[in-house]
């Protein structure tokens, strides 16, 4: 990808609050009430192969910037009840998909690696207990470098774990204490080194633009580094500032943060290093080696997007399971409670602690497979979209959408002819804007505020 100067009036026109569309809708649709049987209705007919995914939210130490669902506790011991929740939940679903196959799980947080050898055990033997996991299987797990010893990591790879995705955000000291995760770029390089001579089939590096006090020339040497410790995929995630929603963001200062600008040019260092080195890039936040499942199902047309980010196992086969999880199966989505009172409180009742849901209407569908489309391959054949969707005139159906995307089409974002729809090189950083054009929701609430920039 080429470099581009930016335009101030770029970034004010197009800088939204925006959704990541990890889900069309997006979870603020998600509505209470609703109810378990549908939960169950919906496991019986939906697909015959599930994702898993298990949230472990527990965490030692709070990273300031980070929004997401977590307990900060020293006492390991509450890992434990957890865990005999965890069992209970995946008791009820238990009957409901015994005949289903597990070919992918996920642990996230929180930090999975909270969890003592002897907890990863247990949990280990839970799903297995509960589920039909395939032998291929893709076991994958989020480790935070500061709780994981070799040991730890000796024992995962034990248990079957085949994929590790390291947390490393950036590597310069000064965004480090800002954050409040000051970690050793040794110890990271040797954890790197290790889950390569142990066999995990796949490695992948987390790093973070628009955290506190970066700038392009600290932020291009924390690339090179990642780039030197060669992992098969690479997370560049936009942080979203979000203090009034995230309590421990506002130990950040706003004038900490990279100016607008800034921030476009630290991802525009991402992606020309990182395509430099000879990864693909994804699209918004992904970055893999073009030998990489994930790079080929991009070149392929398959490349799909869940809750997890860009997937190759579906988007409409995801079971979450533990406080927080999203699941979303055959056009139904659901969402259990963040609080562990009231998730513990459920499963002592023997119910699903599931608080919030929705399903998707036809008109959500069709959009939901349009954006998917779109954020994850950049373009739209609009002759087979409409045929595939028994739709006879594609630009009537979406004329708000149309409207909404002439400026797009005017500052060389999209281009747009009678049988398709393409992001430009410099539209795909705006991609989650051009993407919005299509959400019907986005005007029909005040919810605006409770997404992060796009930038």
């Amino acid at each position: 990808m080429s470099a581009v100067k930016w335009d101030q009036a770029l970034i004010d026109k197009y800088n939204i609050n925006g959704p990541r569309y990890t889900s069309y809708p997006t979870a603020l649709a998600l509505q209470s009430g609703f109810p378990q049987q549908k939960v169950f209705d919906t496991l019986a007919h939906g697909p015959q192969a599930l994702s898993l995914y298990i949230h472990l939210p527990f965490c030692h130490k709070l990273c300031y910037y980070c929004g997401c669902n977590k307990v900060i506790t020293r006492h390991q011991h509450k890992a434990d009840r957890y865990l005999d929740m965890l069992a209970k939940e995946m008791a009820i679903y238990q009957p409901h998909i015994a005949h289903k196959a597990v070919n992918q799980i996920h642990m996230g947080g929180g930090t999975p690696t909270f969890l003592t050898e002897e907890q990863l055990s247990r949990l280990m033997a839970l799903l297995q207990q509960h589920f039909r996991i395939t032998d291929d299987a893709e076991l994958s797990i989020e480790i935070d470098p500061r709780s994981c010893s070799d040991e730890k990591l000796r024992h995962l790879r034990k248990l079957g774990f085949n994929r590790v995705s390291y947390g490393v955000q950036d590597f310069d000291e000064k965004v480090q204490i800002a954050i409040n995760r000051v970690q050793d770029t040794d110890l990271i390089k040797h954890q790197v080194q290790l889950s390569r001579e142990l066999g995990f089939s796949s490695i992948n590096l987390d790093l973070i633009y628009g955290l506190p006090y970066q700038q392009p020339s600290s932020f291009a040497a924390s690339i090179e580094q990642v780039i030197a410790l060669n992992p098969d995929r690479v997370s560049l995630f936009s942080y979203a500032h979000l203090p009034s929603r995230f309590a421990g963001q506002r130990k950040i200062a706003d004038s900490s943060l990279p100016s607008a600008p800034i921030k476009l040019e630290l991802l525009q260092l991402g992606i020309t290093k990182f395509t430099a080195a000879g990864y693909q890039f994804i699209g918004m936040d992904h970055f893999a080696k073009r030998a990489d499942e994930l790079a080929i199902a991009q070149q392929q047309g398959r490349l799909q997007r869940n809750f997890q980010g860009y997937t190759t196992a579906g988007q409409d086969c995801m079971l979450g399971i533990g406080a927080s999880s999203i699941s979303q199966i055959d056009g139904v989505l659901w969402q259990n409670s963040k609080d562990l009172p009231d998730y513990y409180k459920a499963l002592e009742q023997d119910q699903l602690p599931v608080v919030k849901g929705f399903t998707l209407s036809a008109d959500d569908r069709l959009r939901a497979a349009l954006i998917s489309q779109v954020i994850c391959h950049f373009e739209l054949d609009i002759t087979s979209f409409a045929a595939d969707w028994h739709l006879d005139d594609f630009w009537q159906y979406f004329a708000t959408a149309q409207e909404k995307l002439a400026p797009f089409i005017e500052d060389g974002l999209v281009e747009v002819s009678e049988h398709s729809l393409k992001v430009t090189e410099l539209g795909r950083l705006w991609v989650r804007s051009i993407c919005a054009c299509f959400d019907a929701y986005l005007d029909n609430e005040a919810t605006a505020p409770r997404y992060s920039k796009v930038v």
